[in-house]
């Protein structure tokens, strides 16, 4: 388990804190495979009936480590990849999707990229009133992954879900709430008291009921895994790519990325 992801467990509850606050929680491959290993241990584990996931500081996660996106970026084709397996993030992001037992988020500041659509799979999420919300992936050259390409269309409808895609802009947690994106908002000191209040409600219900219950609602399916895998195969072609080189050249030297010369 890294230094950077904490994993509490107690009154049945686990909690799983994102704790990288300077970098805004930027999540590395080897927390990808840490929340992955905590969501799995918990799976068998008789003391643990819902998981909670936060993050330190003022965020939830900035999404991947910017340094990630530029190795990849300037890996030969094959030789590196961010979103296909086996590899740290379908890691996770399967250990995610498996859990059998409720996961609740708590988003306590920004949430961006992999901090959106990572919601998409989660059972319950809460946000802080502070909250902002993102999905810059277009603006990196890159595209949508963790199914979000076809989870927030089919939540928001297609126009909506190309407006936040291609336009790329932050939104408050007030709009996340009103796009489906979290259950409700509370002021920011009484979110984790308040998420955690929530978190022993649930726990304190007959657990294999809250497992069926799970199971019957979740959006798996054939249509699912097959866009994330397109998404993964697209995700890292398209990170390779000279616009995508220029997104994260302009990115470290915070200056507007000029695509003026693609087609």
């Amino acid at each position: 388990m890294t230094a950077f992801i904490e994993d509490h467990r107690e009154s049945y509850i686990q909690t799983i804190r994102l704790n990288r606050a300077d970098k805004k929680n930027a999540l590395t491959p080897e927390m990808y495979l840490a929340i992955a290993q905590a969501l799995h241990s918990a799976q068998s584990d008789k003391k643990v009936r819902v998981t909670v996931l936060t993050g330190s500081g003022d965020s939830f996660t900035a999404g991947n480590d910017i340094g990630d996106f530029v190795s990849t970026s300037n890996a030969p084709k094959g030789e590196k990849s961010l979103t296909q397996g086996p590899a740290p993030f379908p890691t996770f992001l399967g250990a995610l999707m498996a859990a059998d037992k409720p996961v609740i988020a708590a988003i306590n500041g920004l949430a961006i990229g992999v901090g959106v659509t990572m919601l998409m799979h989660c059972d319950m999420v809460y946000a802080a009133d502070t909250a902002r919300f993102g999905m810059p992936f277009v603006n990196l050259g890159a595209v949508p992954e963790a199914g979000s390409s076809v989870l927030i269309p089919n939540m928001l409808g297609r126009m909506r879900a190309m407006e936040l895609f291609l336009l790329g802009d932050q939104f408050n947690a007030q709009k996340a709430q009103e796009l489906g994106f979290v259950n409700a908002v509370f002021p920011a000191a009484q979110l984790m008291q308040e998420v955690m209040a929530i978190a022993a409600r649930i726990a304190a219900k007959p657990p294999s009921a809250i497992r069926e219950t799970k199971r019957l609602v979740r959006e798996h399916g054939a249509l699912l895994e097959k866009a994330i895998r397109e998404e993964g195969r697209t995700f890292d072609a398209q990170l390779r790519t000279p616009e995508s080189k220029e997104a994260m050249k302009a990115f470290s030297e915070r200056r507007p990325a000029d695509f003026s010369r693609f087609e």
